[in-house]
């Protein structure tokens, strides 16, 4: 059978899960006939080491009118038995067997305040309108959690029933760490994008408390120096914060080393669909402090402490409770590393493949 693994996002954020599905479903199946659309760009990124893969280079950008035509046109040429949109942006006029993930909803959701407010909103109607027609749609659903699949399947109720939890993993790299140079030794970490909603001025805010009772402690911020960076960066300065480190885009080796040296991570976001950097943390041993919203008690288990992320106070304390207790640390680091094991990108493509499997016997029966 012949299935098209539309990996467009491969080199994005969330890419990752792309890359990892792809790599152990080579692992998996040498039986399929696999291509996988990814842009121009990318084609170094990724490269197939079994002869049932296949890359093909598409360049249409997401919610254009490129992706409803000429990725339609592109897909019907390869005559697919199954396509798998690693996202919700499709053609939506394509007809043949689809798998879609959505990793969240947050898109639908949620505004950055950076973007103009009417056209912001206009691609969110016209995003609403996607996700409705690709789940319905779609033979089966793939999410990364169960507060996820319960958002989705209240948000579209053609969904229920059809839509299956595959969680996502941490995993080292072999290769060496890099030190990032720093003006103070102790730190609290976060690693990400700037989103509103990712709750970063608060954590300044928290951070700015907790000078009082460690007056030396530094607060990293590690992600690409985007618009809404620049303007948190600017809140901060003129608040007059200090100790505050914005690093902009770093390397895996130095991102790694910082998570390896940090005396906390910090997840302040008021909405994930999994929050990988938490796993990604705990998997180098540092001490987890997290928001208590959406799907990260679900993720991050009894291996991190809580705070209401809406009461910097509150934030501030829990982090504080966890710098001042070394015995603390270490039972959350311990915890840590036993809470990453419960977690496997392998078992993740085995339950993708085993999905692609269920949908293509659906439509051989819808066929007979």
């Amino acid at each position: 059978m012949h299935i098209v693994i539309d990996g467009r996002i491969i080199s994005s954020s969330t890419g990752r899960y792309v890359e990892r599905l792809l790599t152990y479903l080579q692992e998996i199946d040498h039986t399929n006939r696999y291509t996988v659309l990814v842009p121009t760009k990318d084609l170094s990124f990724w490269k197939p080491t079994q002869g049932n893969f296949t890359l093909v280079a598409t360049d249409y950008s997401n919610y254009s009118f490129g992706e409803q035509l000429g990725l339609k046109r592109l897909i019907e040429s390869l005559n697919p038995d199954l396509v798998h949109f690693c996202m919700p942006q499709q053609p939506i006029l394509y007809r043949g067997p689809v798998i879609t993930t959505i990793h969240d909803l947050t898109l639908l959701k949620t505004w950055n305040s950076d973007k103009n407010w009417l056209i912001y909103h206009a691609k969110q109607w016209v995003g609403r309108g996607v996700f409705h027609i690709a789940i319905r749609k779609s033979a089966q659903i793939i999410t990364d959690s169960h507060y996820s699949k319960n958002d989705i399947d209240t948000y579209e109720k053609s969904a229920v029933g059809k839509t299956t939890v595959t969680y996502l993993a941490a995993d080292k790299a072999d290769r060496s760490l890099k030190k990032y140079r720093l003006t103070f030794k102790k730190y609290i970490l976060y690693v990400g994008a700037f989103s509103d909603y990712k709750n970063i001025r608060a954590l300044g805010d928290a951070h700015q408390q907790l000078l009082s009772r460690h007056p030396d402690l530094g607060l990293v911020l590690v992600g690409k120096k985007s618009a809404l960076a620049l303007k948190t960066e600017s809140y901060f300065k003129n608040k007059r914060y200090r100790n505050i480190i914005f690093t902009d885009f770093i390397n895996d080796e130095e991102r790694d080393w910082l998570y390896q040296h940090c005396e906390a991570y910090i997840f302040p976001s008021l909405m994930e669909g999994f929050g990988l950097p938490g796993l990604e943390a705990m998997l180098y041993g540092a001490p987890v402090v997290s928001s208590n919203t959406t799907c990260l008690p679900e993720i991050l288990g009894d291996a991190a402490e809580y705070f209401d992320p809406y009461n910097v106070n509150d934030m501030a304390n829990s982090i504080d409770r966890v710098l001042s207790d070394e015995t603390l640390r270490k039972e959350m680091t311990k915890r840590g590393y036993d809470q990453v094991k419960k977690y496997s990108w392998r078992r993740m493509a085995e339950q993708t493949h085993a999905i692609y499997m269920k949908a293509l016997r659906q439509s051989r029966d819808e066929v007979r």
